[in-house]
């Protein structure tokens, strides 16, 4: 294994256990109230999500990269079919109001987790075809519209707009770092920032959000409550935190979703400033090694496949940061490798053990 895949293992390794300790804090009061086991969020994700997802990192660091170019097409088909899935009554079920999920005998999973990396693939071999001539016609970006709309389409349908924004990110890096003329670029992300603001302010609850974001003090017990609590967490924890397990915030359900999407206001509360700035140098290291690895990889799709990953779990890192920090509206999106959710930490570390393989052939 190369240098970059060494170090690429070790910090993915070292933010796993990181958020399993954090999981393990940030959950005790929810696991005994709702599963009458302080620590059944850590087992959980443990036995669903590390461990299996540690043997599919380590087996896909061994598939040689360009064998995922070959499938590109037949598995963003299979992921899309599970995302249709969600609606079949009987297989598809809610989660607090979300139709997200997709539940078989001894095994519940969530679809759009897998079309991140899905789509990375794809957009990665589409793109790949064309190297140095994306701006040559409609030939050449026509499936990128049409497959990024119709996957939109039925996020939209969950509803989950955390993802439909993740992928949205994800597809516009990728169609920029494959060569897109600049002009073509800029008018591309103006039209999808027109139709999600659109989206954004059509639903009552999103709308509630933005007002939230731009007044959180005005209604502090409704639409702005959970803000200000995570606000509130982070404040409290200052410069060196409140102490490993000592978070207020966790306690009576004073800050919703302490395992879910608020997980990083726990952790600033209980390790204060100097906790978070580790984090998010692990992520930094992370996404600088990601970057190296595209920078010497002599292969487009190896080159798009390693930034598309990088985009994805660095882009969800600073997002859900800058919503739980009040930077941008509050959105539903899970912070990588700490958050509670074994198909986001699975999905993950599939993608980051195909990086590890491309940094083999560097």
């Amino acid at each position: 294994m190369s240098k970059s895949g060494k170090i690429l293992t070790i910090l993915t390794f070292v933010l796993v256990i990181f958020g399993l300790v954090m999981l393990s804090s940030a959950g005790v009061v929810e696991g005994q109230n709702k599963f009458g086991s302080p620590y059944y969020y850590l087992m959980h994700q443990f036995l669903y999500g590390a461990l299996p997802g540690a043997v599919i990192f380590l087996l896909f660091s061994r598939i040689n990269y360009k064998f995922w170019k070959k499938i590109a097409l037949p598995l963003l088909i299979l992921v899309i079919a599970l995302l249709v899935l969600v609606f079949v009554p009987g297989i598809g079920y809610s989660v607090k109001g979300a139709q997200r999920w997709v539940g078989f005998k001894f095994l519940s999973f969530q679809p759009s987790e897998f079309l991140k990396l899905a789509l990375i693939i794809y957009l990665a071999a589409w793109f790949g075809r064309y190297e140095g001539r994306i701006n040559t016609g409609l030939r050449s970006i026509a499936p990128f519209f049409l497959v990024f709309g119709f996957a939109g389409l039925l996020l939209l349908l969950q509803p989950d707009m955390g993802t439909l924004v993740l992928i949205t990110l994800i597809a516009l890096s990728m169609y920029f770092f494959a060569g897109a003329k600049f002009s073509h670029f800029i008018v591309l992300i103006l039209v999808l920032a027109i139709l999600l603001g659109t989206f954004s302010v059509l639903e009552p609850y999103r709308f509630d959000r933005l007002k939230a974001f731009f007044n959180p003090t005005a209604d502090k017990q409704g639409a702005a409550y959970h803000i200000n609590q995570a606000l509130l967490g982070i404040g409290s924890g200052g410069i060196f935190g409140l102490g490993f397990g000592q978070s207020q915030q966790k306690l009576f359900n004073y800050l919703p979703e302490p395992v879910g999407d608020s997980i990083f206001a726990i952790i600033v509360e209980e390790l204060g400033f100097v906790g978070a700035i580790v984090l998010l140098a692990l992520f930094l290291m992370l996404a600088l090694v990601l970057i190296n690895v595209a920078g010497n990889v002599h292969n487009q799709f190896g080159k798009l496949l390693a930034l598309g990953v990088m985009t994805w779990i660095i882009g969800q890192a600073i997002v859900n940061i800058s919503a739980i920090s009040g930077l941008i509206p509050l959105t539903g999106i899970p912070l990588p490798f700490i958050s509670f959710g074994s198909s986001s930490l699975v999905t993950m570390l599939a993608g980051l053990g195909i990086v590890a393989n491309i940094s083999r052939h560097s």
